[in-house]
């Protein structure tokens, strides 16, 4: 046998080239019914596959094809090679997806960080690995290069392993290095890579990047595949410092977001120092930065994808795209070509990474609407295939119209959440379903205008002098629960001094007339902290607009635990710059007189005030078309 003869050759013979044969050699010493491992993706032999594919040989029948994920066009699934070999997948996007449907080809369900083991185990049987590598150094040794997820278990688990010579593969770093003599068989690699074009910059996903982004810290760690959510974070992502990159799979936008400076990896616990992959996904010009490239290191997937190792590393985020999210929080992944990020198995493994790491945060992002128009936020998803049930472990869903967040939250809580970041035109149908459902109250008002209203020019994050970061927003109809929970933590002092009574509950049907406004007449810009994964209310400014003038009447609340750090006089200024966008001349407000603290807040805003006292209440009178030093009161 040619593989017989090969091992003779090799201790023989230190010239490697004189080593190779042809793949037809190779081809010819196949039986029927064998099992063969293809390296998959970027990774794939493309000269021992389309040499397979095209073979008429007789001997090529009833064969088992085993591959990770089938990217390429070199793995033919059609009708026409049914009698020469079936497919076996461990992933149904990208060109299998359909044909598991069909039945054409065969899915392993499975964790992909279990892979390895079904391999060594030999759970998952294989005769012949046809493994692409780059040519070996001066001391023997070949690198993987474009992928290691499970090769080397593949070659070691398999009776017979090919290696395909490839010159233009890179040599990466890591647990990547095979000894020449490690193979049975060579050929050389004739074929050009299968190369991962990027994904244009969509204005879409720039605004659902943008909201994600806003929510990564400083050191987190992040993991990425392809697709327009990945392109769009790549770039609004690279003002960030020291990240951390943990992933299947690394990518153009993830080199380019290294290039920037954004990664140190200095802040990780495992690898520090280095970003971590399993498999390369991109053009030519991702092929030539990764080679010998230090910055980067490959290891298996079952250290990439193990949930324990995922979790040493703080502050993990398992940021991925979704298809369709319901009200509770239950998610449809994608599917088809082009999608090789959401796998239940590694949607998962990187949720429960997630879960385990301190600090840890798992998000789902998503445009509010199809590219047939069709709402991606919808009352359930439960009669839609390939769903990912883990609504217990969710945090986050991201859209272009915001955050929610959902930990911590009720059914009731998160519907609401949800329902202010789809489309603004979906929003009073899925009100309408979610009170039909019972998930929201009878009696929960909703205003059918307020998505469409809505102020976003107004949002932003102000970092205070000691440090505390508060992110400003106008109000939605879902901060209902956490307005009521700063209201039970007034004072009855701060109580009587913003309603000007002795208050003593704020149920349901008062508050929610408080955040659901129409926000031609109202502004409510609050300010909000994130303490222990959620979204925390600390402050609340608000103007009413007079219905005959350009007047506005105005209030501010702060938490008392929160007071005295200059967050009322930036609010102030965030009210009256939206006021004079609006055409608004004029503040009024009343103010006990024993409330000191909101009187100086007035005063320091730099506009010239009228203060008349009645009956222990200042009536002021505040200009905003002009700016002076000049404040008294009457």
């Amino acid at each position: 046998m040619i593989f017989r003869n090969f091992r003779q050759a090799k201790r023989n013979d230190p010239d490697w080239m004189r080593r190779v044969v042809d793949a037809e050699s190779i081809l010819e010493r196949i039986e029927p019914g064998m099992s063969i491992f293809l390296g998959a993706g970027m990774a794939e032999p493309r000269t021992l596959v389309k040499r397979l594919m095209a073979s008429s040989q007789p001997n090529l029948q009833d064969l088992e094809v085993i591959q990770l994920v089938s990217l390429g066009d070199a793995v033919a699934i059609d009708e026409r090679f049914s009698k020469k070999f079936r497919l076996k997948t461990f992933f149904s996007g990208w060109a299998a997806g359909e044909a598991i449907q069909e039945g054409r080809v065969d899915l392993i369900p499975s964790r992909f960080s279990r892979i390895p083991w079904l391999l060594r185990t030999g759970a998952i049987h294989i005769d012949i690995a046809f493994i692409q590598v780059t040519p070996p150094d001066e001391t023997g040794y070949c690198s993987l290069g474009l992928g290691m997820s499970v090769e080397r278990q593949a070659m070691e688990s398999a009776a017979i392993a090919v290696g395909e010579i490839n010159p233009r593969a890179p040599r990466t770093l890591g647990d990547t290095l095979v000894h020449i003599d490690e193979f049975d068989a060579l050929i050389e690699g004739t074929e050009p890579f299968f190369h991962i074009p990027r994904w244009p910059l969509d204005e879409t996903y720039l605004k659902i990047a943008g909201h994600v982004a806003a929510i990564v810290e400083d050191g987190s760690c992040i993991s990425f595949a392809i697709g327009p959510l990945y392109e769009a974070l790549g770039r609004q992502l690279k003002g960030k410092r020291d990240l951390g990159v943990h992933s299947p799979f690394f990518t153009d936008a993830l080199m380019e977001l290294v290039k920037s400076g954004a990664v140190s990896n200095r802040r990780k616990v495992v690898f520090r120092g280095k970003s971590v992959a399993s498999y390369i996904l991109g053009t030519e010009e991702l092929l030539t930065w990764l080679d010998r490239n230090p910055l980067v290191e490959f290891q298996p997937i079952d250290v990439v994808l193990d949930p324990r190792v995922i979790g040493r590393n703080d502050r993990m985020m398992a940021i991925l795209p979704a298809r369709k999210v319901d009200l509770t929080g239950n998610v449809a992944l994608h599917m088809g070509k082009g999608n090789v990020t959401s796998s239940p198995g590694a949607v998962q493994e990187l949720f429960m990474g997630a879960a385990m790491s301190a600090k840890g945060r798992t998000v789902f992002a998503l445009p509010s609407r199809n590219r047939r128009g069709e709402a991606n936020v919808v009352v359930s998803v439960a009669a839609m295939p390939y769903q990912f049930s883990n609504r217990e472990s969710l945090d986050l869903v991201v859209t272009e119209y915001g955050v929610a967040y959902l930990m911590g939250r009720t059914l009731r809580e998160r519907a609401l959440a949800l329902i202010d970041i789809a489309h603004p035109d979906d929003r009073a149908e899925l009100f309408r379903q979610a009170k039909e459902a019972r998930m929201i109250y009878a009696d929960q008002i909703y205003f059918a205008d307020s998505g469409h209203l809505y102020p976003e020019k107004v949002s932003g994050v102000h970092v205070f002098k000691d440090g505390l970061s508060v992110r400003f927003r106008a109000i939605k109809p879902s901060d209902e629960d956490e307005m009521r929970r700063l209201f039970y933590r007034f004072s009855d002092q701060a109580v009587y001094y913003r309603y000007f009574s002795p208050i003593k509950a704020m149920p349901h049907r008062k508050m929610q007339e408080y955040v659901n406004i129409d926000y031609r007449r109202i502004m409510s810009i609050v300010g909000v902290i994130e303490d222990s994964g959620r979204e925390r209310i600390v402050a609340e400014a608000r103007y009413v607009r007079a219905p005959e003038r350009p007047w506005a009447d105005t209030a501010f609340v702060v938490d008392e635990a929160y007071q005295g750090k200059g967050i009322a006089s930036f609010l102030f200024s965030l009210l009256a710059k939206n006021a004079r966008e609006e055409g608004l001349e004029v503040f009024t407000a009343d103010v006990l007189a024993g409330n000191k603290a909101m009187l100086r807040v007035y005063e320091k805003a730099g506009l010239p005030i009228k203060a008349v006292l009645q009956s222990g209440i200042y009536e002021l009178t505040i200009p905003l078309l002009e700016k002076t030093g000049d404040n008294g009161k009457d």
